[in-house]
């Protein structure tokens, strides 16, 4: 099988690359933004036309949530239309595509876990895009996979190693205490993705680890997990204006998943405990 993976140099794209060089007869394209420029359909067509994928991850995104809503025409192009452009092109030669997406679609006023059943309403730039390219995947291609996630991290930037960086030079951190969701490993996020792939699980799917934390939680069991003595007060989202709102609540259920395939997450506390070590 032949896979093409876009974004392929960020935290998603390093780990699927990593855990696909274990799987037998995968014969793995890797393409980052200056390998194949998405928004740009003529280029998408001679890419893809030329390597004759049979699956395309697209892991490439504008994921700057407060950058999202100045550049609004960027983030359309890079989170709509560039999946848009994928799409249409592994539809041509009957490919199937995968498409990663986020728990901004929903607007986090609840306080029960949203499952791919909820109804989605965006507040911002951000969700409103990757919304689009839900859509637009959904439209253009039969055989997709879209999958939303949230709090991610891995190899790479990410809020998991902010927070450490901080700590070497702050005796004490402010982190927000009011907004509720799941850290979630890119090796879980992988597993899943593979998984769907190797079914041929087509459709809507949430993918998180499971349980739930606010980021003052979350960074206390970090510091804990590390041994680092800097000391974390909590503090609430009015405290941190910023230019994008924030869901208070965006816990994800991997509804899907159990109905069909089985839920193969873990916790979020075991696989932070496994990234720290």
């Amino acid at each position: 099988m032949k896979i093409l993976i876009t974004g392929a140099n960020g935290q998603l794209g390093r780990e699927l690359a990593n855990q696909y060089k274990d799987i037998r007869g995968i014969d793995l394209i890797l393409a980052g933004k200056l390998d194949l420029d998405i928004t740009n359909l003529h280029s998408v067509y001679s890419f893809v036309n030329q390597k004759k994928p049979d699956v395309i991850i697209n892991c490439a995104a504008f994921t700057a949530v407060d950058t999202c809503e100045s550049q609004i025409d960027m983030a359309y192009k890079i989170n709509a239309i560039g999946p848009k452009n994928l799409a249409i092109a592994a539809n041509e030669i009957g490919a199937e595509i995968v498409q990663v997406s986020t728990d901004y679609v929903f607007d986090g006023n609840t306080d029960k876990s949203l499952t791919e059943f909820d109804l989605v309403n965006p507040q911002t730039v951000y969700g409103k895009t990757k919304l689009e390219g839900e859509i637009l995947v959904k439209s253009h291609n039969p055989k997709h996979y879209i999958v939303r996630t949230a709090w991610l991290y891995g190899e790479g930037n990410n809020f998991v190693r902010t927070m450490i960086n901080l700590s070497k030079t702050n005796t004490t951190i402010k982190v927000v205490n009011d907004q509720k969701g799941t850290p979630t490993s890119t090796v879980d996020l992988a597993r899943v993705i593979i998984k769907l792939i190797e079914d041929k699980n087509y459709g809507l799917f949430h993918c998180t680890c499971k349980g739930e934390c606010t980021w003052y939680e979350f960074t206390k069991e970090i510091f804990r997990l590390k041994g680092i003595s800097t000391e974390v007060l909590p503090c609430t989202t009015d405290e941190f204006k910023r230019p994008a709102k924030r869901p208070k609540y965006s816990v994800l259920r991997n509804y899907m998943m159990e109905l069909t395939c089985g839920d193969i997450t873990r916790t979020w506390e075991e696989a932070i405990g496994e990234y720290l070590k």
